[in-house]
């Protein structure tokens, strides 16, 4: 097949010479089929309790637990690069069984809503919605036994959506992956009021090897057990459309794959299928190893980044979480910049 294709392909020389568009910088970014904007990316962000307090994380250098006064200094630098958006993720004083943290209106997420919306109106502030970060047992709904029970988990993520909803927040995003929690979320917001508030579901979320360091990020690791019972076998395609169609019929707004660089086929298969804003997450792990071979010279971390983020968005993602964002945005603002 290969020899055919070059006896088919190689009269065509020297009148087609395919690196006439390649040389120079003007010419590569006159003819580039795919384009990473600033406006693509959300940062993630860890807001605890206390005041001045910001705390790295170990295995995501550059990344930081912060409390609200840090958050919105965080924020505020990465809507000054371009980024548009941010979402959060709580590390409550205490935690219990039912992840009650998660549905209170004075809890650590909601301040730093008010926070953010008071100090930055423009910025789009995304609640991550999930019980993990809250529970005693560090697992996405209510336990029952060992069992992770579906149902009744429904109702307190219906509850922290509403409160997160009522502290300000732009997109609600449910992370949690209970069957019917689109629906029960979509039900709840617009029977209180939010009908204008958008969904972000994560549809396609896997159980991944590479979400090691958010759990000490985000202090949510399961005390037993694993999460494979309801986040995704990483081998399932097909049951990937699924989901993502399940949760649009249910009333999603937009949908999302994570994690982002493992999966980009499947961030290309939803793209295809809905017609939806896809958004792609480029997880705590896949951002360590980019710092890892980084910090030892193995690797150009600009160069990587910016390959690894124009991947996703050419799989198709329209929307990329990313702890980069920051930087990338700034890398973006610097290429912009030189013609």
């Amino acid at each position: 097949m290969r020899r055919e294709a070059l006896q088919m392909t190689s009269p065509l020389f020297p009148t087609v010479r395919m690196r006439r568009l390649r040389l120079t910088e003007a010419t590569r970014r006159l003819v580039r089929e795919t384009r990473l904007h600033r406006h693509d990316l959300v940062l993630p962000l860890f807001v605890c309790e206390g005041e001045g307090v910001r705390r790295e994380i170990s295995s995501m250098p550059g990344v930081f637990q912060t409390s609200v006064d840090e958050l919105v200094a965080d924020a505020e630098r990465a809507r000054a690069s371009g980024v548009l958006g941010v979402i959060l993720f709580g590390i409550p004083a205490s935690k219990d069984p039912v992840g009650s943290g998660a549905y209170d209106d004075a809890g650590i997420v909601h301040r730093a809503i008010r926070a953010l919306k008071a100090r930055l109106p423009e910025l789009i502030v995304m609640a991550d919605v999930c019980l993990c970060e809250y529970t005693s047992h560090g697992h996405c709904g209510v336990v029952e036994g060992e069992r992770i029970s579906n149902d009744p988990t429904l109702d307190l993520l219906a509850r922290s959506s509403v409160s997160f909803a009522r502290a300000g927040a732009d997109v609600i995003a449910p992370s949690d992956m209970m069957d019917g929690r689109v629906k029960a979320i979509r039900g709840a917001l617009d029977a209180e009021g939010f009908d204008q508030v958008p969904i972000m579901a994560y549809s396609a979320k896997f159980a991944s090897a590479f979400y090691g360091p958010f759990r000490e990020a985000a202090e949510s690791a399961p005390q037993f057990g694993d999460r494979r019972s309801y986040q995704m076998d990483p081998a399932n395609r097909r049951e990937a459309l699924r989901e993502v169609l399940l949760d649009v019929a249910e009333g999603a707004d937009m949908v999302m794959v994570k994690p982002a660089l493992a999966y980009m086929d499947l961030i290309r298969d939803v793209r295809d299928a809905v017609d939806l804003p896809v958004a792609a997450y480029n997880v705590s792990g896949e951002y360590s190893m980019v710092k890892a071979a980084a910090r030892n010279g193995w690797i150009d971390e600009r160069r990587v980044v910016l390959e690894t983020l124009t991947g996703m968005k050419r799989a198709g993602a329209d929307i990329i979480l990313t702890y980069h964002a920051v930087d990338a945005a700034r890398w973006l603002a610097e290429d912009e910049a030189v013609l």
